[in-house]
């Protein structure tokens, strides 16, 4: 596999399918053996299936992206990757993604297609409309989490659901945010539900989502005291995330976790605490 290939998977996003552990993380399940015969196989189908809904995306997006500051640098826009080859890429992928899950998972291979459903849908056209946009990002990371649920048969608490939710909600708004300030007038060209948002809503929306965040966050803690102590480092990164926004930093949360060295602390503090908290 060629860089150019590899860097058109995006396997950094795959941070984002870890989300299938949270479920048995916080319910003290992490170590029994269904995760690695069960969730671990999970895991990488969703990862095909992230990696082919994302080139899918960048073939719909290709004559923006060629004229995005960034984005342009990006296999396919630059033309390192054709699109026929980009094309069989996506099909293999989601061929190999379906396969895996369903011969590891049966019948929870539904969240795949859930979520593959919803990622097409948002390529197409939900990605173009305010407010949609946010809540169809936010709509695959509970997909993940549900399945994780169901997975490992663990009920996902109210709480916990909020929680993913909303952060996953504040986390879109601060990336949308930061391409707004990043393109400026030119925002609309490169997405057109940039062009429909009103001065101050994404800024507004992002400390609302915040702050219900940390409440929600908290609540869920309450349930599990020796887990209050991460409540600090909750909001230490909420604060750290809206700073980077309004500094002109990238927007993006898994790039943002992965070189913020503040972040990346405080985001292994959390799961030490966790741990802690949980399983000692």
């Amino acid at each position: 596999m060629s860089t150019a290939c590899l860097r058109m998977l995006r396997p950094a996003q795959w941070l984002k399918n870890l989300m299938i552990f949270f479920p048995p993380l916080l319910a003290g399940q992490l170590l029994s053996t269904a995760l690695f015969v069960l969730g671990i196989p999970l895991f990488i189908a969703f990862c095909m299936v992230s990696s082919a809904s994302y080139i899918l995306n960048d073939l719909l997006d290709y004559e923006r992206d060629r004229f995005h500051p960034i984005k342009r640098l990006r296999p396919l826009a630059s033309g390192s990757v054709g699109r026929r080859s980009a094309l069989a890429w996506s099909l293999a992928l989601y061929t190999l993604g379906f396969t895996i899950g369903w011969f590891s998972t049966g019948q929870l291979v539904v969240y795949l297609a859930s979520y593959a459903a919803v990622t097409m849908f948002y390529s197409v056209v939900l990605k173009n409309l305010p407010i949609l946009d946010l809540f169809g990002i936010s709509a695959g990371f509970l997909i993940r989490l549900h399945a994780g649920g169901e997975l490992f048969q663990i009920e996902i608490s109210p709480w916990l659901f909020l929680t993913v939710f909303l952060l996953s909600i504040f986390l879109s708004t601060g990336k949308r945010l930061s391409e707004f300030h990043t393109l400026g007038k030119n925002a609309g060209d490169h997405r057109a539900s940039l062009q429909r948002y009103p001065d101050g809503f994404l800024a507004g929306t992002m400390y609302m989502t915040g702050a219900v965040v940390l409440v929600t966050y908290a609540m869920y803690a309450l349930h599990k005291p020796r887990l209050l102590a991460s409540v600090p480092l909750c909001l230490f990164g909420l604060l750290r995330f809206i700073l980077r926004i309004n500094s002109g930093k990238g927007g993006d949360p898994t790039e943002a976790l992965l070189k913020d060295w503040q972040l990346f602390l405080v985001g292994l503090a959390w799961l030490g605490i966790t741990i802690w908290s949980i399983y000692l």
